[in-house]
This record gives structure tokens, C-alpha cells and sequence, in this order.
């Protein structure tokens, strides 16, 4: 091989080891944006949500809402906490709400069939009933069959709430008759009425019993007469925050919420 040929020979090999090269740095370059893609972290949402929530749910979601806003700092959640059936009716009548959560599917239902919810429900959340009874429970009530005894005060939710609905529920499954010297718009004010002394009994939610544990004593419901009340949760059409309803909601099925909302009594959905 004479001269020239050897270094036009050297020459192209050179070439070669360049593109190679490159090459490589093209590869490296990919696998490294592919795995920053990876790591990148999740966006933050932002806005001001007015979330309308049962009454049932105002422990856990005075927790829930700042543990929320700790992972998203630039969101901040207010609650608005009454019976379902008030709660809905104040959004059909335009009162400005975000996310609807409700004590039970029926009260939902008529948020999506005025098509007024922006989202499909999620249930993120279970309860049980049980008879609330004062501290001590001096009338000795011991079963759903006692509230029917003469001279005993039982305060009932009103039939369309649904610690109202679900009593009744469980007054007919025990073939139990049962005239309330009151009816409540929401389960907090069945609490009131028991733990001031001004009824002997009433029909809340376990949940609501182990959060007056102090004034208050609970009576177990047997299993074959209870009601599983489900907790559904939607964001409403008109809100301007879909984006962080979504996310609001989402966190409630996440398990730092789901350990919130044991930690008050709640199930699993």
C-alpha cells in the first residue's frame, strides 16, 4: 500500500470514530431527557375551593382540607357542611360550590339529573348507623326495639337527609315504630339534641358518636338491620377550578385521606 492510500485509509477511520461518536452522545442525551421526564414532578393546582360537604364529614374534612392544601400550596379549601338534601338544593338554586360530597348516592342523584355535576361521583368513603344515647345512657336503652318504649325522647334526621332516610331504613327492617318529638335537618343537630339532654336517643352515624365520645355513648346497630351509607363526591358543573376539583377529589380516594378518614370512624369504600 503506497503512502496516500495509508492516510486516506487513517483518514476514514478517523471520520468513522467521530460519527460513532456522536452517535453516542445523541443516545446518552435521549435516555437522559427520557429519564428526567420520568422524575419530573407533579404540577401543583391552584384556586380557591368551595367544597359543600355532609354534615357527617366535618371532622375528617377539617383535617383533609389543610392536609390537602400542604401539597398544594396554592390551593386553599373552604367547607360548607350541612344535611345532602340542603346542600344540594343550595346548588341547584346557584349558591356557588366547587365539589358536592354527599352522605349518600340519593342526594347525588339529583345533583346528575339536573346536570349540574362536571364530574362522574366517586364514592371515597362508608359508614354505619348506631343510636346515639347520652353519657351513661340513663334510660337504659340496650336496641333499636327501645326507642318505641312510652316516655323515651328519640330526635330523628328528616326523612329526605340521609341519616333520615337511612333510620327509617332501619325502623322498618326491625319492624320498629318510632314518633320522633323531633326531626333535624342534619345528623349534627341530632347530636346537639342528645348531648344537651334535650332527647333520650336518636339515629346518627358511628362516625358521630366516636366524635362526642366525651358527652356521648353508642348503642350498636346489629349488622342484619343496618345501612351502609356510601359517600359519593362530584365537582359541580359551573365551577371555574375543574382542574383542582379533580384533584381535590382524587386525594380524597389517596391514602393519606383514607387514613384521615379511618382515624374518625370511616370505612374503606
Amino acid at each position: 500500500m503506497t503512502r496516500t492510500s495509508r492516510l486516506f485509509v487513517a483518514a476514514l477511520a478517523l471520520v468513522g470514530l467521530v460519527a460513532a461518536g456522536c452517535g453516542s452522545s445523541n443516545n446518552d442525551s435521549s435516555a437522559t431527557t427520557a429519564a428526567a421526564a420520568t422524575i419530573a414532578p407533579t404540577p401543583k393546582v391552584t384556586g380557591d375551593l368551595a367544597v359543600f360537604a355532609a354534615t357527617s364529614l366535618t371532622a375528617a374534612f377539617n383535617q383533609i382540607g389543610p392536609a390537602f392544601t400542604k401539597a398544594n400550596p396554592d390551593a386553599k379549601v373552604t367547607f360548607s357542611f350541612n344535611g345532602s338534601s340542603t346542600l344540594v338544593q343550595n346548588i341547584k338554586d346557584g349558591a356557588p360550590a366547587d365539589v358536592f360530597a354527599s352522605a349518600d348516592q340519593a342526594n347525588m342523584d339529583k345533583l346528575t339529573s339536573a346536570s349540574l355535576n362536571g364530574s362522574t361521583p366517586v364514592v371515597f368513603a362508608k359508614n354505619k348507623l348506631a343510636i346515639i344515647v347520652p353519657k351513661g345512657n340513663p334510660k337504659g336503652i340496650t336496641g333499636v326495639a327501645d326507642l318505641a318504649k312510652p316516655g323515651t325522647k328519640v330526635v330523628l334526621c328528616q326523612a329526605q337527609v340521609p341519616c333520615g332516610n337511612y333510620a327509617n331504613q332501619v325502623l322498618e327492617a326491625a319492624n320498629v315504630t318510632v314518633t320522633p318529638v323531633s326531626q333535624t335537618e342534619n345528623v349534627g343537630q341530632v347530636v346537639t339534641a342528645v348531648t344537651t339532654g334535650e332527647a333520650d336517643a336518636g339515629i346518627v352515624y358511628v362516625t358521630d358518636v366516636q366524635n362526642v365520645a366525651d358527652k356521648a355513648d353508642a348503642v350498636d346497630i346489629p349488622d342484619d338491620i343496618n345501612v351502609v351509607a356510601r359517600y359519593p363526591a362530584a365537582s359541580v358543573k359551573d365551577s371555574k377550578h375543574q382542574e383542582a376539583d379533580a384533584a381535590f377529589i382524587s386525594f380524597l380516594t389517596g391514602s393519606e385521606a383514607r387514613a384521615i378518614l379511618e382515624k374518625y370512624g370511616f370505612e374503606a369504600p
